[in-house]
């Protein structure tokens, strides 16, 4: 893909994408799940391809420990009034922008996780100037990537894992930062969240299996993912 038609147009994202309350997004519910919601976080430049801030995620916890990911949580009822107060919250804790200084331009469909999750991605806008903090409880390390990296099918992974009978598509990019030479593996819900935006976006296909991820039945019947999760990442 062309370099140049990778500097951020903010109408050209907004035409491709829905608005958050827009009855033609597909919104999911079902208790089983735990319901999330991620900022999908850009930083635009007018001479050079803009970026995605993810974060790497601290060792501790258990499902998404040492993981790639956008700035996001799980929805906390005395703290948040949406999913949307849920993004902007963790993404202040998280990297330290508060959500004054953060413009949200529409969302992604929700979709739903093998670690029973139900992902609502905000797409969010950054200032190139803001200062980025992170919480060194939650976070190891705050990566800007640019969107010319994710595509490239060069860098783009994947595989057919089966489980249960079944298979199921792993997206993956092991991206090295050029300060310390440090591989970052961006895989899974994150690696799906960014490929379904470069598809929205730009109509570019990065898949070659085109298979298709798990509906929510399917992925109530599932247990022990983390076992398959480790498996998965062995493979990188």
């Amino acid at each position: 893909m062309e370099t140049a038609s990778l500097i951020f147009d903010a109408n050209l994202i907004k035409k491709a994408i829905v608005s958050c309350d827009s009855p033609q997004r597909i919104s999911i519910k079902d208790d089983f799940f735990t319901s999330s919601a991620v900022l999908f976080t850009i930083i635009p430049y007018h001479d050079k391809p803009y970026e995605l801030i993810l974060i790497h995620r601290s060792d501790k916890g258990i499902r998404h420990r040492g993981e790639m990911s956008f700035p996001g949580g799980k929805f906390e009822f005395q703290l948040d009034n949406s999913l949307r107060d849920t993004a902007l919250r963790e993404t202040e804790e998280e990297i330290g922008v508060s959500r004054e200084n953060i413009k949200i331009i529409g969302c992604l469909d929700d979709f739903p996780t093998m670690t029973k999750y139900i992902i609502t991605p905000f797409i969010g806008i950054i200032d190139k100037d803001q200062k980025l903090v992170k919480d060194d409880r939650e976070v190891q390390e705050i990566v800007k990537i640019p969107i010319n990296f994710f595509t490239s099918k060069i860098n783009f992974r994947e595989q057919a894992v089966e489980i249960n009978g079944n298979k199921f598509p792993i997206f993956y990019f092991n991206y090295t930062k050029k300060e310390n030479g440090k591989t970052f593996t961006v895989w899974g819900a994150t690696a799906y969240m960014i490929s379904n935006f470069i598809e929205k976006v730009y109509g570019y296909n990065m898949s070659d299996l085109n298979l298709k991820r798990f509906k929510l039945d399917k992925i109530k019947l599932i247990k022990e993912y983390i076992k398959y999760r480790d498996k998965i990442k062995s493979n990188f």
